[in-house]
């Protein structure tokens, strides 16, 4: 695979269990297949610290405003978001195949950010509630009002209908 920041060939280097792609002696990217990069993105997980230290060559320019190919997926464009919920650290992912490319430094950054994972899951907690909290009480609102009135018709009905029509009393019933 080519790397898609400054274009030379990636080498297969292992972290853990995790078989990633780095771009060694170039600008020191890093490939993460689907999944593989939830795996070395906390400071505790100690597999990832080998990949802080890629092995780089400083007078490789790379374009950080340039859109990026995937390396596997060679017609796809990958998409650049932030990740985390930080938004510090700006990464590029494949819409195909879903992995990331990381350019050098990033990893570092992803890492820095949560010590632990109860630590992120109550950041990301934390941030959804404020990001969309309000709406979603509001829909809870709204369903547990239209949750009353069925419950209402539902206790006229069950005034008027005989029991043998209770939904679960018999197989034949109306209901």
């Amino acid at each position: 695979m080519k790397c898609p920041a400054c274009g030379r060939e990636l080498v297969e280097m292992v972290a853990g269990g995790v078989t990633v792609d780095v771009c060694k002696g170039g600008c020191g990217g890093v490939w993460f297949d689907n999944f593989e990069l939830q795996k070395v993105d906390n400071a505790s997980e100690q597999a990832g610290e080998v990949l802080l230290d890629v092995e780089r060559d400083e007078n490789v320019a790379v374009d950080h405003d340039a859109r990026k190919k995937c390396p596997k997926c060679d017609d796809l464009v990958m998409m650049r978001h932030f990740s985390g919920i930080k938004k510090e650290v700006e990464v590029d992912e494949c819409p195909g195949c879903g992995g990331f490319w990381l350019d050098f430094g990033e990893l570092a950054q992803i890492r820095g950010q949560f010590a632990t994972d109860e630590e992120k899951n109550q950041a990301t907690s934390a941030y959804f509630t404020e990001e969309v909290g309000a709406e979603l009480d509001k829909m809870a609102a709204e369903s547990q009002a239209k949750l009353d009135k069925a419950t209402k018709i539902a206790l006229m009905f069950r005034h008027i209908c005989p029991s043998y029509y209770i939904p679960g009393d018999q197989k034949w019933g109306a209901f």
